[in-house]
């Protein structure tokens, strides 16, 4: 009875927080008492809600308590030391309702330490010392604590269940394989847990290859979002600087102009977003399941593993991140203004030779040098100039040509730009596109291959861009429009438009009106 009351009184006086015996015991406002560097701590990591509490009954105070030693609580907590307090098991180091229990602790039950597959019982450090110390003992094999163990023991012939029937796909123990599965396919637990070990790991490997892919489709969509907003504050600082300038009728149009470019990147880059939104979702899913799939695959106990792994459920259905379908390409030359782009060429990018005019629409092939600075973006030795503008969404432009032949084209930024090597020209390498217009001549250019391409010759060149949908269209423009090449392909990077000159020859981007008709 002595010791069953020193047992109460150390429950009386421990901290809650730590389980421990109270250290600077302090008593705050509810009556309950916590050790004052607990308590302190608790409401440190709480100071972003800004409004402490009890931690047992959950009271709030305000303002926050000011903490003082409880010198009773202390005095009695020192007392008790000296009466052989602290040789009482502590209270954490019992069994509770969510632990596994010793089966051979008598009254109240410590804590299992290991669980023994043969003996089929759960072990305290004490009781489990003979498994380490005892010779037949120590073949026995050890896991770590199971509620489950009866589970592993056969109903019928109350033997443990060390085989697998594959014929009937359940554990059975040794007497059930000469019994009622007899002739069956079994083999021991053992050697089937091999073999759906195998195929766990091919599975986890899928979901670590479709996490990766879809980490690659997220940083593909991050960048597309990133080229949208980038084109689109591009379209606003473009129009305002131009509306600016011109009477209140105009700057009434650039507030309607405005808002389309915004509606339409709020619209495409919500696309986007739902599109990364759903990716993200399935890598925390297929994240959860390979980590589902981790901890079975280190399970000890060959008969849980086995139990466990029929019930996985199957892996998660892909998910289509295919972006949604583009519109389809225009019909009429009304359908292709619409989305018509003005387009200047970069005096920065131009081969010395040649001279822009009109706006920087125009560019003309001259024999002698134009006063250009040096400049990084530059063609040193290839006879081309790019536009101004980076190309995203869908984008129409026509050109209008001279002499005996220009090619029309479009790159990305990074094409290189100095000296004779064809990564510089345009159409010779895999960061360039470019259709071929000499006299009566037409031929595609992608990649150092050439593919001819038949249609009427005419002057004027409409070019279709669909970057996301990957269309990349050139028109021969008249009285009708004649398709002359269809590309279709996946952009990586935004598109900037590009023209290469024979000697003479002069090419301009033309102004374009929606109502304009050939």
């Amino acid at each position: 009875m002595a010791q069953k009351g020193v047992q109460l009184d150390r429950e009386a006086i421990s901290c809650s927080i730590c389980l421990d015996l109270l250290k600077d015991p302090v008593t705050i406002p509810c009556g309950h008492s916590y050790c004052m560097k607990c308590i302190k701590s608790f409401w440190d990591e709480e100071d972003e809600r800004k409004i402490p509490s009890c931690p047992q009954c959950r009271q709030t105070f305000t303002p926050r308590p000011v903490l003082v030693k409880n010198t009773m609580l202390a005095a009695l907590v020192e007392e008790l030391k000296k009466t052989g307090l602290q040789a009482a098991p502590a209270d954490h180091c019992y069994a509770g309702p969510e632990d596994v229990a010793c089966d051979f602790c008598t009254g109240r039950k410590l804590k299992a330490l290991k669980s023994c597959l043969v003996c089929v019982a759960s072990y305290c450090e004490k009781h489990l010392q003979p498994h380490y110390d005892a010779v037949p003992l120590k073949k026995h094999k050890l896991v770590e604590p199971s509620k489950k163990l009866q589970e592993n023991i056969c109903s019928r012939h109350d033997e443990v269940m060390k085989m697998f029937c594959r014929t009937d796909q359940q554990c059975i123990c040794y007497l059930c394989s000469v019994d009622e599965h007899k002739g069956h396919d079994t083999v021991s637990a053992a050697a089937e847990r091999t073999e759906r070990q195998r195929e766990l790991e091919v599975s986890r490997q899928d979901i670590q290859q479709r996490i990766q892919d879809r980490q690659k489709d997220v940083k593909v969509l991050r960048q597309e979002v990133e080229a949208i907003n980038r084109s689109a504050d591009k379209a606003v600082e473009d129009s305002q600087k131009t509306f600016s300038q011109l009477i209140r009728l105009m700057e009434e149009r650039s507030s309607e102009v405005k808002r389309q470019v915004r509606s339409q990147q709020e619209a495409e880059v919500s696309r986007v977003k739902e599109l990364q939104e759903q990716l993200e979702q399935e890598i925390t899913e297929l994240k959860r399941k390979d980590a589902e799939l981790k901890q079975l695959s280190h399970t000890e106990d060959h008969t849980q593993f086995l139990h466990n792994c029929p019930s996985l459920s199957p892996l998660m259905t892909e998910v289509d991140v295919l972006l949604s379908a583009a519109p389809p390409e225009p019909k009429t030359r009304a359908g292709f203004l619409k989305y018509s782009r003005e387009i200047t060429l970069d005096p920065n990018t131009a081969y010395t030779q040649l001279l822009l005019s009109e706006g920087n629409r125009k560019a003309t092939l001259m024999r002698e040098r134009q006063s250009y600075s040096d400049h990084p973006d530059r063609f040193t030795d290839w006879l081309q100039v790019l536009s101004r503008e980076s190309l995203t969404g869908r984008c129409y432009w026509e050109v209008e040509w001279r002499g005996d032949g220009v090619c029309l084209a479009v790159a990305y930024k990074n094409i290189s730009r100095a000296g004779w090597s064809k990564e510089c020209g345009f159409g010779q390498n895999n960061k360039s596109w470019a259709l071929d217009c000499y006299n009566n001549i037409y031929n595609f250019r992608y990649n150092k291959v050439q593919t001819p391409v038949s249609g009427p010759r005419s002057s004027r060149v409409g070019v279709y861009l669909d970057h996301r949908a990957g269309v990349l269209s050139f028109y021969s423009v008249s009285e009708t429009m004649t398709l002359l090449h269809r590309v279709q392909t996946t952009f990586t990077q935004p598109l900037y438009a590009g023209l290469w000159f024979s000697f003479g020859a002069s090419a301009e981007f033309c102004k374009l009106q929606q109502s304009e008709v050939v």
